[in-house]
């Protein structure tokens, strides 16, 4: 069972495995349709599509960020009608150095499916090892995915409850210019959650943006965070609750287990105006 990444090779060796089931996770926040027109034209064999906003996530109502978790009945439909049963190996991928599949490994653990990991190196790992493409979509037997959802995420009265809390440690995955207030073009209100420390996502890969750094690096690198913590004091977020899973994959790669996301994020947490906001490169 892999848990955390598998290689292009071990990918390669299961694409016509009935027990695995692949899922291309491409997507454009900009460009909602990309994913899906990209998968048309080539995916890796076997894949499926799912789209970021209509299959990982629910209906927005101004109140519960961009991307909301779908209701759990609808997404256990969604898995069922793919083919993914208890003792499905699912991989996810995307073109973006895992931020979007990382929702998706995030999602069904939180469901209680730990058979679940993330290619390492995604789409552009599998073509720098030069191996093919279809543009078939191949069909799959429906299967039960039973969802058992498990205490994987806080929402936003635990996050204000423990801005000052020792209990808290929030890390924030956005770029560090939208952290400290700067070049916002996703969300109303520009800033981070006071107390937030920076940890861009992006510095979870190697020089390349392509494959993720060494278990051994990571650690050392999230220990400085923690300073002493225990990972399980940490609350992942980021804009939306999607490069957020991210950081969290990183950790488990690392070792440091038991961190929860915040799925809401900054742009549920901007949408109330009593809510405090903090900028520039400091926590606030």
């Amino acid at each position: 069972m892999s848990s955390t990444l598998v290689s292009v090779e071990t990918l390669a060796a299961h694409v016509d495995d009935p027990a695995w089931r692949v899922f291309d996770c491409r997507h454009d926040l900009k460009n909602t349709e990309y994913g899906g027109q990209a998968y048309a034209k080539g995916h890796i064999p076997g894949a499926l599509f799912l789209h970021l906003d209509r299959d990982m996530s629910g209906p927005m109502t101004g109140k519960n960020g961009r991307h909301p978790l779908p209701a759990i009945e609808d997404f256990a439909a969604k898995m069922s009608a793919c083919g993914v049963g208890p003792d499905t190996q699912v991989v996810a991928y995307d073109n973006e150095g895992g931020i979007f599949a990382s929702r998706l490994w995030w999602m069904l653990r939180w469901l209680g499916h730990d058979k679940v990991a993330l290619l390492d190196g995604g789409l552009p790992g599998w073509r720098r090892a030069k191996l093919p493409l279809e543009t078939e979509v191949r069909p799959f037997a429906p299967a039960q995915f039973v969802p058992r959802p498990r205490d994987e995420q806080v929402d936003t009265a635990y996050v204000l409850a423990n801005l000052r809390s020792p209990r808290m440690l929030l890390l924030d995955a956005r770029g560090e210019d939208r952290y400290a207030g700067e070049n916002e073009t996703l969300d109303p209100v520009a800033g981070h959650i006071p107390g937030a420390l920076n940890r861009f996502y992006f510095d979870n890969l190697d020089d390349a943006g392509c494959f993720f750094k060494p278990a051994d690096e990571l650690r050392a690198e999230f220990a400085d965070l923690l300073d002493g913590r225990e990972p399980t004091c940490v609350v992942q977020q980021c804009g939306s609750g999607v490069t957020a899973c991210h950081n969290l994959l990183a950790m488990e790669i690392a070792g440091l287990s038991g961190s929860k996301l915040y799925p809401g994020s900054w742009s549920e947490w901007c949408s109330d105006p009593a809510r405090p906001v903090a900028t520039g490169d400091q926590p606030g």
